[in-house]
């Protein structure tokens, strides 16, 4: 009763608790049902007569609620939506009715192109082979037709290459409410160009070379 009440604190004075208890009610089975991440918009297309604002608090109030009692379950905001998920504290229990591991649906090659498209963007597809060192036609196509990156224009030089970017089903697979919730950038020497920590490295070890030669 307590969660009720701390969850009815701040709603809108025109809604009394029993309407409170029927809106959350067709929110959680809205986002029970959909796949993907259901926007406010969309939940108020369904509550015609409820203001986005108590939709809002109402989806607060449901987060307070499963978060107090440690629910299995918890309603997460991602890619500007919400969508109803498993509380990552029993993912270890999950894993062992399903007997199975947690297993990577992208490779490798994938996943770094991911990466260098989410903190470079907009990039060509040039832009993306320097840094990664290999051909990546086949791994930027692949990922367009995931919807995981998208062209978002051209590059103003010769050519016009295409530019790409990541879409919201990006934010979506990862769980992320937007790229600034991305790791920070300088956590991955792999996204810079092929040869630069060479360089680098070269450049140091040259600087003590010559250390060594003028104190010897």
């Amino acid at each position: 009763m307590d969660n009720v009440e701390n969850a009815t604190a701040t709603q809108s004075p025109q809604v009394d608790e029993a309407q409170l208890h029927h809106i959350q009610g067709v929110i959680e089975a809205l986002l029970f049902t959909s796949e993907k991440a259901v926007t406010l918009e969309q939940i108020k297309n369904v509550l015609e007569a409820v203001s986005l604002e108590d939709i809002h608090q109402a989806i607060q109030g449901l987060q307070k609620i499963y978060e107090d009692r440690q629910s299995g379950i918890t309603i997460m905001e991602i890619a500007g939506g919400y969508q109803m998920l498993s509380n990552s504290k029993y993912a270890n229990y999950i894993r062992t009715f399903y007997k199975t591991k947690h297993k990577e649906k992208l490779s490798k090659p994938a996943l770094e192109t991911l990466a260098i498209v989410a903190y470079k963007q907009p990039v060509t597809r040039a832009d993306i082979e320097v840094i990664r060192g290999v051909n990546s036609d086949g791994v930027v196509i692949s990922l367009i037709e995931k919807e995981l990156l998208k062209i978002v224009g051209r590059k103003d030089i010769a050519g016009r290459p295409f530019l790409y970017g990541t879409t919201k089903q990006f934010l979506e697979y990862f769980g992320l409410k937007s790229l600034a919730g991305l790791p920070k950038l300088e956590d991955f020497k792999k996204l810079k160009p092929v040869g630069e920590e060479e360089d680098k490295e070269s450049s140091g070890n040259s600087s003590q070379q010559e250390v060594t030669k003028h104190e010897s």
